[in-house]
């Protein structure tokens, strides 16, 4: 079933009352580890406040923006889904925060993608959770890595993309200055991998700053903001070999393949709606988007109001095709 839902500020305060009830109780948190083509990820599963050994739970893996930790805004919506009666695992990708990888730092969506389906077979033999119900959340970058893990694991079997980065060839000209900047970078990243491969060691610039121009991102303040994003587990760096696979990913192809139940939360305010558009159009299964008003890409990473709508949007739709 289609359905689209325009979300005023007002239906987000809403919202967000008749969650603070479930926010009242912090998850439980166990710290886990995991397999994924050799490599160990560490991930932290958040179950509810009131689990009791024995209880079957949904699950949901959740996955953040790229050049992010699990301490990030995927432990944020991890937590908030917890709240929400699932268990959630928040993990960190291979060559990132506390996993294994000799290429730190690096931004790849494949390795990305086969991190998230062994992470939805860790869940299945989990005793806390029920193996036929397991879904995926994927916020920013990491939506394409969801939707694609989606399609090609057995386990997960309902997908919800919040403030989803999906971008084609067209949209990456378009963001990275047109196509002559855009194979520069592809030109740096190649030499960054021969240097890796040469040395051992990982070409890396800042990821965010608000005064350096080596960053990759200027100006961005849930990065550069201890309040926010800037946790200690967050190691601001990116790795330039990362520019070739991020910059040749088309997310929205991916839609045409995908036939499990799937919800998108966006918003005009944010990161380029047009590449969420265009993947919702292509999606041929059950499908549903919400548009919420006025609300930024930064905003869904870490202001309360719009994850929280989020999570109550997901926990509805994960509930929905879990049919319980």
């Amino acid at each position: 079933m289609k359905s689209t839902l325009l979300a005023s500020a007002a239906t987000i305060a809403l919202a967000a009352s008749v969650a603070a009830a479930a926010d009242a109780d912090a998850a439980q948190v166990k710290q886990v580890s995991f397999d994924s083509n050799g490599a160990t990820l560490v991930g932290n599963l958040y179950l509810p406040d009131a689990y009791q050994a024995g209880d079957k739970l949904p699950a949901i893996v959740v996955t953040g923006a790229w050049t992010t930790v699990k301490e990030q805004m995927a432990g944020r919506y991890a937590e908030e889904m917890a709240d929400r009666g699932f268990a959630a695992l928040a993990f960190d990708f291979r060559n990132w925060g506390q996993s294994e990888g000799a290429e730190r730092q690096l931004e790849s969506p494949e390795l990305k993608t086969q991190d998230i389906v062994a992470a939805a077979s860790f869940l299945a033999t989990r005793d806390e959770v029920d193996p036929s119900r397991i879904g995926g959340m994927g916020i920013c970058a990491s939506a394409g890595y969801m939707a694609d893990a989606g399609i090609r694991s057995s386990e997960i079997g309902s997908v919800a993309l919040v403030a989803p980065w999906l971008h084609d060839a067209e949209i990456v000209d378009a963001v990275y200055g047109g196509e002559e900047a855009v194979s520069s970078l592809i030109a740096a990243s190649r030499d960054a991998q021969t240097s890796f491969e040469q040395t051992g060691e990982p070409v890396v610039v800042p990821a965010a700053s608000n005064s350096d121009p080596t960053a990759i991102m200027q100006q961005v303040p849930y990065y550069t903001d201890p309040a926010t994003g800037l946790v200690p587990e967050y190691i601001n760096e990116f790795n330039i070999a990362s520019w070739e696979p991020w910059l040749t990913y088309d997310a929205t192809t991916l839609a045409d393949d995908f036939a499990d139940p799937i919800l998108i939360v966006h918003s005009q305010s944010a990161a380029i709606p047009q590449g969420a558009e265009e993947f919702y159009a292509r999606v041929n299964g059950p499908k549903a988007e919400i548009w919420l008003d006025g609300v930024t890409q930064f905003d869904f990473y870490a202001e309360d109001e719009a994850v929280r709508t989020s999570s109550d949007a997901a926990a509805e739709h994960f509930t929905q095709s879990f049919g319980s």
